[in-house]
């Protein structure tokens, strides 16, 4: 009985030992098309963005294009709101928004604005795209559109508008001034930070350099009656400067902030007694 038992014991573990190595037991090997037949739908994904942006375009809005100083030399005249819908209809696909810039042509790298991950984006990426950017178009943008969104913008304020390059310095201040718009939840103290950025770089007579301090000096002004007065207070000393660029930018910003338009929005609101 013994025997017939052991015997029968081990038939069974043959058994199941065949039918276990019958099974993998290792994950199956990876697809190796897999990675070109995702680059190939990649890329037609791309192709057919460029199409539709072509099918958008309009000789009147490509020549349009230097009145506004934006280079037409790779675009191909399509309106911001065409991009903007075909950047919602593509939602966000990081790869996607990578692959859209490296095409050079301007629209696509607008429409990766709008397809980026801020979540995604790291700070290299950011630096790469910027030294890159050749117009305030692209870099008012991307400011407002992308990089205000992501957890490193900030601290490229700070380290962008040191930059000799125009555009790159460009970008700094239009990031702080889309700051001053969109993000909700900072308290004062890196907006004051900010206003030291803008008085250092007011006297850069680079129009599009001077122009977005302009811009970010007014916004900030905007934003609360504390940083009103900061603001006042910067644009004030700028236009007492021997520097004419910095007359400029302080004397136009101080106009706005000073307008009864401008006060009487930051003004508090009576309490509602009804």
């Amino acid at each position: 009985m013994k025997t017939t038992a052991k015997k029968g014991a081990t038939k069974s573990a043959k058994a199941f030992t065949s039918k276990v190595a019958a099974k993998p037991t290792t994950k199956p090997p990876k697809n190796t098309a897999k990675p070109s037949a995702i680059k190939v739908s990649l890329q037609n994904e791309v192709q057919s963005a460029l199409k539709w942006l072509k099918s958008h375009s309009t000789k009147a809005t490509l020549d349009g294009m230097a009145r506004y100083a934006l280079p037409s030399d790779n675009a191909f005249g399509v309106a911001y709101r065409d991009m903007k819908v075909l950047g919602k209809r593509l939602g966000r696909n990081h790869e996607l928004a990578g692959a859209l810039w490296d095409t050079g042509v301007y629209e696509a790298r607008m429409v990766a604005s709008f397809v980026a991950d801020p979540a995604q984006l790291t700070p290299a990426q950011m630096d790469r795209w910027c030294k890159a950017f050749d117009n305030w178009g692209i870099c008012d943008t991307m400011c407002f559109n992308l990089f205000d969104r992501t957890p490193h913008a900030w601290a490229k304020v700070t380290h962008w508008s040191s930059s000799n390059d125009e555009f790159v310095k460009r970008t700094a201040f239009a990031l702080l001034w889309s700051l001053s718009v969109h993000d909700k939840r900072t308290g004062d103290e890196p907006f004051i930070e900010g206003l030291t950025l803008i008085e250092r770089a007011a006297s850069d007579e680079r129009n599009f350099v001077k122009k977005s301090a302009n811009m970010a000096l007014r916004a900030i002004g905007k934003r609360n009656r504390t940083l009103n007065a900061a603001a006042i207070a910067v644009a004030r000393r700028l236009a007492d400067s021997p520097n004419s660029v910095a007359r400029w930018v302080g004397k136009d910003a101080l106009r706005e902030l000073t307008s009864p338009s401008v006060i009487r929005r930051l003004r508090p609101r009576a309490p509602n007694r009804g």
